[in-house]
């Protein structure tokens, strides 16, 4: 069968311009404004079940709920105050050490006036060819959380208190996960594809006798000059 010429073209405009699209999308985040040196990432957690509205300094308006747990990581000046409003309640003015990365847990539900803060650049990778994994016990009444690979049970996480958390790099693989508190484990959670440099998220809620393992991952606010 002989090669419509029609189609030929078509599909070579249609190759075009899904190259140049890919191309710009690359242009666009290595020219995109970056902040400044000295400026630091904050977000929330929110592992309970109602949902929770977050504004972080001038970041927008994000609620958390379902299998959304954390909010993206707002940009702001080390050593500056901001503050944190959850539904609709501002926190006190707070700061967080220059050039770190942040995030604050409500130790009571919805609640500005209380939050646990986590240093999230304890234990980064600093290898830009593997991703980042961090994991956060966040179930109130589990004392030692813990992370395996299913179904074999290789420990990827040793135990984590409540209100901690814990980092390590891993190669951009697939694989399958299980949380556990004491001996009752969570349902499975697959791995996504991660690329070289990219971070990814664990939490572990629920309860003791009911652990829940969810993921998501780490997103930060564009940077506005």
């Amino acid at each position: 069968m002989t090669p419509n010429p029609i189609h030929i073209a078509l599909s070579l405009l249609a190759w075009v311009a899904a190259t140049s699209a890919h191309a710009e999308g690359a242009f666009a985040q290595l020219y995109a404004a970056r902040p400044p040196a000295g400026s630091s990432f904050v977000r929330v957690l929110n592992p309970g079940t109602e949902p929770l509205r977050v504004k972080i300094a001038n970041g927008p308006e994000q609620t958390l709920s379902g299998n959304t747990i954390a909010s993206s990581y707002a940009i702001v000046k080390g050593q500056t105050d901001f503050t944190v409003t959850l539904n609709g309640r501002a926190s006190a003015p707070m700061k967080v050490a220059p050039d770190s990365f942040t995030s604050l847990l409500p130790t009571a539900a919805g609640d500005s006036a209380a939050l646990k803060v986590l240093d999230d650049s304890a234990g980064a990778t600093q290898d830009a060819l593997k991703a980042g994994l961090r994991f956060y016990n966040l179930s109130r009444d589990c004392s030692e959380g813990k992370v395996s690979i299913a179904p074999a049970g290789t420990p990827l996480f040793a135990p984590v208190a409540y209100g901690a958390s814990a980092a390590r790099a891993i190669n951009p693989v697939k694989a399958t996960l299980v949380g556990s508190c004491a001996a009752v484990h969570t349902s499975t959670l697959e791995l996504p594809p991660l690329q070289p440099g990219e971070h990814f998220s664990m939490f572990l809620t629920g309860s003791a006798a009911k652990p829940v393992l969810l993921g998501q991952r780490s997103a930060t606010d564009g940077y506005k000059p």
